[in-house]
Order: C-alpha cells, then sequence, then structure tokens
C-alpha cells in the first residue's frame, strides 16, 4: 500500500512540476530552452558522469547500464535553485523549485533489464526588460515559459560478463509561449506579440559498457554513448494586440488579440556523442566524461537574431564517490556515501561574439533507508553560466537537490512450501 501512495503522489507531483516554470535563466531565451536533465541527483552529485553504473541505481543517461539491473528500482527527484543574476550594472535574484524526474527499471532476466520514464528536456523561463528611452524612446518586455519534456522506454543487454549494450526511444513533446512588448513614449499605444509553440518528435540514444579487472582490488568501467540528431515539429501560433502602460509602470492590454498566420517548422536537437572511463569498485569510484555535441539548427522559432549563432559544444566532467564501510552494522555514517564532482561546459550558445560557458562543482550524500537498499539522496551544486562581458548576463546560481530511491523485488513470485 505504500508504495501505491508513493507512485501516486510522485506521478502528481511529477505533471505538476513538468507543466510549471522549471528555469530562470535567461539564456532559456534562445531555441528551445536551456538543458535541464543532467541525470538522477547521485549521478547529478558526481559532477554528472555517465560512466558509472551498478545494480541498485537508474543510470538513465547510459542505457547499456540496464542491463545490471537486479531488482526493481524507481527513483525521483526534485530541486530547489536560487539565481543571482548579474550585467556590468545592474543585478536580480531569483528562484524556482521543479520536479526532476521519476523513472523506474526493472529486471527481465539475468541479462535484460529495462527502464521507463519522465524526464524533463529543456526549459523556458525569463523576464527581461529593456529600457532606451533616453536613446530611442522605448521600452521593451520579454517573457517566456514553457519547455519540451520527455518520456522513454529502453532496455539494456548483457552480451558477455563484460559488455553491455542498451538503447532508449524517446518521444519529446511540449509547449513554448514566448510574449514581448513595445512601446514608445512618444505613442499612445504600444504592441504585443504572443508566439506559442507546440513541438513533438521521436528520439533515440545508444549505449555501451565495459567493465573488467584492472587488478584484484579494482575494476575498470569505460563507457560510449551516441545520440543521433533528431527533428522536432512545432506548430506555431501567433496573436498580436495594442497594450499601454500604466502608472506603476505595468503593462496591459489595450485590444483584443489578433491571430496572424505563421508557418509551422522543424527544430533539431544536436547529436550528442560520449566518452566515459574511470576506476573504482564496492567502496569508491573516481571517473570522468567527455560528451560532443553538434551545433544543430537551433534558431530561434520565430526570429533569427543577428548577434546569436550556434557551435559544437564540449562538457567535461570529472566525480565519483567513497563510502568508509558499506557493511558496517553499527556505524550508520560509515555506509552513507559521499559524493562530489566538477563540470566544465562550452554550451555551444554564441551571444555578442561570446561562447556561453557553464562550470560548477557539486556534492552529495546518499543516506541508507536501514533495513532496506533504498536511501535518500541529498545533495547541493553551486556554478556559473555567462559572463557580463559584451552586454550579457552572468548567472550563478545554487541548486539544492534531494532524490528517493526505492528498491525491491517488486516480480517475484511468492513460494510456497
Amino acid at each position: 500500500m505504500i508504495k501505491k501512495i508513493v507512485l501516486f503522489i510522485s506521478i502528481l507531483l511529477a505533471t505538476f512540476g513538468f507543466a510549471q516554470e522549471n528555469t530562470a535563466s535567461p539564456y532559456s531565451f534562445y531555441g528551445i530552452g536551456s538543458a535541464r536533465f543532467k541525470g538522477t541527483n547521485d549521478i547529478v552529485n558526481m559532477g554528472g558522469i555517465s560512466v558509472y553504473s551498478d545494480s541498485i541505481h537508474i543510470n538513465v543517461l547510459n542505457p547499456a547500464s540496464y542491463s545490471n539491473q537486479l531488482v526493481t528500482t524507481f527513483q525521483v527527484g526534485l530541486t530547489s535553485s536560487f539565481y543571482n543574476l548579474n550585467t556590468a550594472s545592474a543585478s536580480e535574484k531569483a528562484k524556482k523549485t521543479t520536479f526532476d524526474y521519476m523513472v523506474m527499471g526493472f529486471p527481465l532476466s539475468k541479462k535484460i533489464g529495462v527502464s521507463l520514464g519522465l524526464l524533463p528536456h529543456s526549459a523556458i523561463g525569463y523576464r527581461l526588460n529593456s529600457d532606451t528611452r533616453s536613446v530611442d524612446g522605448f521600452v521593451k518586455q520579454y517573457k517566456g515559459k514553457g519547455g519540451v519534456n520527455k518520456v522513454f522506454f529502453g532496455a539494456g543487454y548483457q552480451i558477455t560478463p563484460k559488455f553491455s549494450i542498451g538503447m532508449d526511444f524517446q518521444y519529446l513533446f511540449g509547449i513554448l509561449n514566448t510574449q514581448s512588448d513595445v512601446l514608445n513614449q512618444n505613442i499612445i499605444y504600444g504592441s504585443r506579440e504572443i508566439n506559442e509553440s507546440t513541438v513533438s518528435g521521436f528520439a533515440v540514444n545508444t549505449g555501451l559498457n565495459f567493465k573488467t579487472k584492472f587488478n584484484s582490488k579494482l575494476n575498470f568501467f569505460s563507457s560510449v554513448t551516441y545520440a543521433p540528431e533528431a527533428k522536432l515539429n512545432s506548430i506555431n501560433t501567433r496573436n498580436v494586440s495594442l497594450v499601454s502602460a500604466l502608472a506603476n509602470g505595468s503593462i496591459v492590454a489595450a485590444s483584443a488579440d489578433t491571430e496572424v498566420n505563421v508557418a509551422d517548422s522543424k527544430l533539431i536537437v544536436p547529436s550528442k556523442f560520449v566518452l566515459g572511463a574511470g576506476l573504482g569498485n564496492r567502496k569508491w569510484f573516481l571517473g570522468g566524461d567527455v560528451a560532443f555535441s553538434g551545433s544543430g539548427n537551433q534558431v530561434n522559432r520565430f526570429e533569427n537574431y543577428s548577434n546569436v549563432s550556434y557551435e559544437n559544444a564540449v562538457k567535461v566532467a570529472i566525480g565519483g564517490f567513497f563510502i568508509p564501510k558499506f557493511d558496517s552494522f553499527n556505524n550508520y555514517f560509515q555506509r552513507v556515501t559521499y559524493r562530489g564532482g566538477f563540470k566544465y561546459e562550452n554550451t555551444g550558445l554564441v551571444i555578442n561574439n561570446t561562447a556561453i560557458k557553464d562550470k560548477s562543482v557539486t556534492l552529495g550524500f546518499g543516506l541508507p533507508i536501514s533495513g532496506t537498499f533504498s536511501s535518500m539522496n541529498l545533495g547541493i551544486e553551486y556554478g556559473s553560466r555567462g559572463t557580463t562581458r559584451n552586454n550579457l548576463i552572468k548567472e550563478d546560481y545554487f541548486s539544492i537537490n534531494i532524490g528517493l530511491l526505492f528498491n525491491d523485488k517488486w516480480f517475484r513470485k511468492t513460494l510456497y512450501n
């Protein structure tokens, strides 16, 4: 009964959480928004590396890891993020709490495991103001919300005790809504344009894991994942209206919306190739990933900005964990998993001839639930994205994440003597 209640509450939270603004990053203004999913929170707390896998966690970043499943695993997670946004002359603060993922995995046989779940792919959530009345008389406001989510189903197969392969099939879907208001101090009414895109499409992700003995006490892990370029259909609508400014500075509609015909389009999710390697055992692990992504067709859905372009993206992540004594009976803290990591990424977004880069450090704790293989995972991430140079915004962020992991043999047949 408890499992059913937890599952029901998680589904409600996921449905509610994925419908909200899941970011406060001004860089979500571009394309289909900022990338959202970095892995389940145990992976995020190790810098987001995809090379490590075991039998009691679901590594959604690499479907080959599903073949390791020995029990049914259910994982959910959420994050609270706090943003400090700075330009060369001003600063603002923002915060968001988001539901991150809901995934489930279970074994079909000794060599085959499967996983399915609901994940965020990208998110839009910004409020930008531009007041140039002293120069050209204009006041502009931009708002955006929505995002792209995905449901997936994947399977992993152990070819040999050392090699595993896997594949995810993904359906991406979502609604992206953007609004721009433009007024001139010399004109009574301004204009409002609201654009909405309903996007959908299919994608796949493939993976390969290799694990062997490095020596009598250590294992060597390596992995490769590849997600080919995917196309999303975008059904677009546009509505325009007149607006006016109130005395308190807010902007309100002054006429009914008028729909304007706008062409549907296709968006490209760029390809991604990841290499990973690491060393470790049941007590500790240290590894790293290098990820390469194509530039894709990530231009804005309705306008192409002359100061914005895309280049190939690169991400380097290093992380690992340490368990003082995983089988300790009398010291709880010796059974805690201590995680940490570092990430440096060139996001591929280029604004005003400046590459937007993202770097962060992470720290986490896996708190075992006594008498089970389940756990609660807590973590923090501190990082920065962008710069104040060239009229850009530097985004400092601090995130607190929590994840719940439940393990049990749900599909085991009951035996009677």
